[in-house]
């Protein structure tokens, strides 16, 4: 409203109109067949260690002695909550379907699809990545260090909780947003950003309320979905 007063003013004075300040200028994310190859291959790699049955094996032992745990992790040693697993789910959801519209809305076509593939292409290589470091560390969930140990020893997936994917695609959502949205000077980036890092933390606390992982496993997910997030927006051409 004060631009355009001033503009007003401007003409009612000396006849002559007030031209339009434009932002700084933006290039687009370049959009190649390289991005649906670079993005079918994380997803490939993500769907690899189910298609083969990783990490193969019983646990080292189940139930697992709290004492062998750190201690910041120890008080996390709780039964499932279904609730609190959903809620995550939920969360995440939100922070996905937030930072899609906010990188997205309102952009020129051009701008619009390299955003796009930039973010497909962050959060692919995540979960790529943090599935392969679950199989590698080969880490004990919680339930394991409880009564239920017995009856989830069987279940595979109870030895794959370092990292958390969910915090993990979480900050890298976060940390995508805040660099694309700096390249590009998007409209509320601080605010948007403060919010998608909010939710960010909400998905990690309802990992360890779920008894899904270890503090020590959210951190690392955040530390990765984090490095992940920079690095997309950054080396994407």
């Amino acid at each position: 409203m004060r631009r355009w007063i001033a503009a007003v003013t401007v003409i009612a004075l000396t006849g002559r109109p007030v031209l339009a300040q434009s932002g700084p200028s933006v290039v687009p994310y370049r959009v190649s067949w390289w991005d649906a190859v670079s993005v079918s291959t994380a997803g490939v790699l993500y769907l690899l260690p189910s298609a083969l049955g990783l990490p193969k094996g019983p646990p080292s032992c189940a139930p697992c002695d709290v004492a062998t745990l750190p201690g910041v992790d120890r008080w996390a040693v709780r039964p499932v909550s279904s609730a609190a697993d959903v809620g995550s789910d939920v969360v995440l959801a939100g922070v996905a379907g937030w930072t899609a519209l906010v990188g997205l809305r309102g952009l020129p076509r051009d701008e619009w699809r390299g955003n796009f593939v930039t973010l497909a292409n962050t959060a692919s290589w995540t979960a790529a990545s943090a599935e392969w470091l679950k199989v590698l560390a080969r880490r004990k969930r919680p339930v394991l260090y409880t009564s239920a140990a017995a009856s989830a020893a069987s279940d595979a997936d109870n030895q794959q909780s370092l990292p958390s994917t969910h915090v993990a695609l979480a900050f890298a959502a976060a940390t995508s947003y805040l660099v694309l949205s700096g390249r590009e000077h998007l409209p509320d980036r601080k605010r948007n950003a403060l919010l998608l890092y909010a939710g960010a933390v909400g998905v990690a606390m309802l990992r360890v309320a779920a008894g899904k992982h270890f503090p020590t496993d959210v951190l690392t997910g955040a530390a990765l979905g984090a490095s992940m997030g920079w690095l997309g927006p950054t080396i994407h051409p």
